[in-house]
Parts: C-alpha cells; structure tokens; sequence
C-alpha cells in the first residue's frame, strides 16, 4: 500500500501576520440522510468519538471530528488509515436507514490558519461574520473563500481549520498566503 500524500505535501507558510499551513491526510467520510435518525447519531459518534454537533457546529478533537454540513449531511472526521474500519462501522449501524456513507478523505484538502490575527486572514476572502462575539470556536460555516467553495470552523479562538476540493488547494493556500502577508493587518478584529 502506498503511502498517502495530501495535495500540497503539508505546505506552509509563516512569514505572515498568521501561520498557514495544509494538515493531513485527514480521513473524511460524508454521512447523508436523516439527521434525526438514532442510528446516523450512534454511527457518526461512535467513529469520531465527540459529541454529536448541532446545526452549524463543528465538534472536534485532534483528528476525529463530526461537522454539521447541511439538513441531511455530516462530515465525520477521523485518523486516515482508520477511515476503510470506521465506514464498515457506519455501514453496519444504518443499514436499515436510507443513507449514503463514502469516503471522501483523498477528494479534500485541509489547512490550518492560526496566530492573534487569524480572523483577519479569514474575514479578507470569506462572507462571513467573524466577530468575536458572532463566530465562537466550535461554529461552521460552509461558504465561499474569493472564487471556490470551502467549509471551516474555529477550533479555538485563534485556530481555523478549512476544507476545500483537493483540486482546488493551490488556489486557495496561495488565497490564504496573501491574505497573511507582513503589512496587511486592517486591525478590524
């Protein structure tokens, strides 16, 4: 078996008013169906090992994660070589259900924005209120970073974590570079 390689080789960037760099591999499962099912709540739970998330929320911890994606989506975040395991478990808790389970790990890229000045670097390319008070740890978002889709969420007051199409990574670490470079502070937050 081959060793993974995520789509940037783990790239970074830190001479910037944040620190940018792409995490991963990252194993990601998406969970369609009914999001109110007892069985998607065991299933999801039981492979992240967090609490289940409400609306818009994101709870992780580490690598294992559960990420509200919309009405009738969840991500479920895990290690990456346990993805295969973790998705016969979710297979074998809602095979009574109408859902859809498929691993989703190598389609996706994941970076990571942290400093004092990460909202900054994130409030330049996204729509989003990213007010102190507005956008806490734990909140999630799936939204547009300038022209591509892309998902993310706090996971402490100074640390976003992102996700977008893997063919789309370059675009978007380049994005996030130039967002964080010397000089370009707007002091909003």
């Amino acid at each position: 078996m081959s060793d993974p390689v995520t789509a940037l080789k783990n790239a970074s960037y830190e001479g910037g008013i944040a620190a940018i760099s792409e995490i991963g591999p990252l194993g990601m499962i998406t969970l369609r169906g009914d999001l109110k099912s007892a069985s998607i709540r065991k299933a999801s739970t039981a492979v992240a090992g967090v609490d289940y998330p409400e609306t818009r929320m994101c709870n992780s911890d580490g690598e294992r994660g559960i990420a509200w994606m919309s009405p009738d989506e969840l991500l479920v975040m895990c290690p990456y070589d346990e993805v295969a395991q973790s998705l016969d478990e979710i297979h074998g808790t809602i095979s009574a259900d109408h859902t859809l389970a498929a691993n989703v790990s190598d389609a996706r890229a994941v970076f990571q924005v942290k400093g004092s000045r990460a909202r900054e670097v994130m409030g330049k390319l996204a729509p989003v209120d990213l007010a102190a008070d507005q956008f806490t740890p734990g909140m999630f978002r799936r939204t547009r970073m300038a022209q591509v889709p892309a998902a993310f969420w706090m996971r402490d007051d100074e640390t976003f974590q992102i996700i977008c199409f893997r063919s789309v990574a370059q675009y978007v670490f380049d994005l996030l570079k130039i967002a964080a470079q010397p000089g370009s502070e707007v002091n909003h937050f």
